[in-house]
């Protein structure tokens, strides 16, 4: 596979009714240096003398890394194609139709041939995927784990061994301001393509998440976040802090907002993958607001629970309309943003504790309440009636 040089890519998005013509991936980058930064000459050009001697100009230096970078990071690349599926899934998603259609990407992460990717690359549940490693072979891959809160999914490629694993950054490592490499292969290119941008935050999105200004969009996503030096910094994902929900972030697609799963810390999560769990958010199952909000700005500060939901893990431990949440796991809180902040670093499975105050009392009762999974809806592609974004 040949590396395109690095550039920002520029996607336009996709009308509803599915145009599926798209510009992207304008190496500008080399081309400006090939004219004014090089010199007098212009004619002179990027040459391999250039290329694997010790640049004095720093952009020219920069581009090199970015190269060497991508290079590095090549005999780990898998390029994605899937076959049949439901054909749309819960309508237009972000301005685009036909969500995981076309080549996507994947990063092997062990030598007998485990690899991950983004889930949005399987919102349609395709049956068929096939996919083809560095050496050109192709071969069937097989979904063992869905990991639906960080988006990430865990494949095993058929026969795939001694294959060529990247090296993990460390967490502690990465720094605000850093350099970032996004790589995939888009809509269907047979080679995959880079795109720069900064490490612009860590701990995003529950601490689960680092967010970058690399371009992130379908053309990555399940590709790499790499730093300079051609490390895996994470899983290039669709994220929004806003919502769990299938597709969220996607509308956000070459924004300047992007996301990946950081693999340093995760190596837990992964075995569970690869023991065919499914990880899924947290769902409590009760609609709150703000005791002041209900009660005014005098009342102490809570989330006033407004409705429990029927049959949910709050029902089932005896919470009640009326009730009063101060503190999660000894943290208080006063909305429900931070409420919904301190529950979305927990999984479904896990027990919580919570300090609540009920029939009007004054000292709060601690309470321990295993989180179940979300409701999902019966029929794929229709919506979930409790919406995320309300429904804790």
């Amino acid at each position: 596979m040949k590396i395109q040089e690095p550039g920002n890519q520029i996607l336009p998005r996709r009308s509803g009714k599915g145009n599926e013509v798209f510009f992207f991936f304008i190496v500008a980058f080399l081309g400006m240096l090939q004219g004014e930064l090089l010199g007098q000459n212009k004619n002179e050009t990027l040459s391999a003398e250039t290329l694997s001697a010790e640049p004095s100009d720093p952009m020219i230096a920069t581009t090199i890394a970015f190269r060497k970078s991508a290079e590095t990071i090549q005999p780990s690349l898998v390029a994605i194609e899937s076959f049949g599926g439901v054909r749309t899934v819960q309508g237009v998603i972000g301005g685009i139709e036909r969500q995981g259609e076309g080549a996507t990407t994947g990063v092997l992460i062990s030598a007998d041939g485990f690899m991950l990717t983004s889930s949005f690359n399987f919102i349609q549940r395709q049956p068929i995927i096939s996919v083809i490693t560095h050496d050109g072979v192709r071969r069937n891959a097989t979904i063992v784990g869905r990991d639906e809160i960080r988006k990430i999914c865990l494949l095993k490629i058929d026969g795939l061994e001694n294959a060529k694993v990247p090296e993990i950054a460390k967490l502690d490592d990465m720094q605000v301001g850093q350099w970032t490499l996004s790589v995939g292969f888009g809509y269907g290119d047979a080679t995959p393509a880079i795109s720069k941008g900064i490490l612009s935050a860590k701990n995003r999105i529950g601490g689960k998440a680092i967010q970058t200004d690399a371009r992130i969009s379908p053309a990555n996503y399940g590709g790499p976040l790499l730093d300079i030096k051609g490390r895996l910094m994470g899983i290039c994902v669709p994220l929004n802090p806003q919502s769990s929900a299938t597709g969220a972030g996607v509308e956000w697609y070459d924004s300047g907002i992007g996301f990946a799963i950081p693999l340093d810390g995760l190596e837990s999560t992964i075995e569970r993958l690869k023991k065919g769990e499914t990880i899924t958010p947290p769902f409590l199952g009760i609609l709150a607001k703000s005791n002041q909000e209900v009660l005014g700005p005098k009342a102490p500060k809570g989330l006033w629970i407004q409705q429990v939901v029927k049959d949910s893990p709050a029902m089932k431990v005896g919470l009640l309309q009326e009730d009063v949440i101060v503190a999660i796991e000894g943290e208080e809180v006063s909305n429900l943003a931070e409420f919904k902040q301190i529950l979305d670093r927990f999984e479904a499975g896990m027990t919580i504790e919570l300090d609540l105050i009920k029939d009007g009392k004054e000292s709060p009762e601690k309470l321990k309440i295993e989180l179940g999974s979300p409701p999902v809806a019966k029929d794929i592609g229709s919506k979930n009636p409790l919406k995320p974004e309300k429904t804790r």
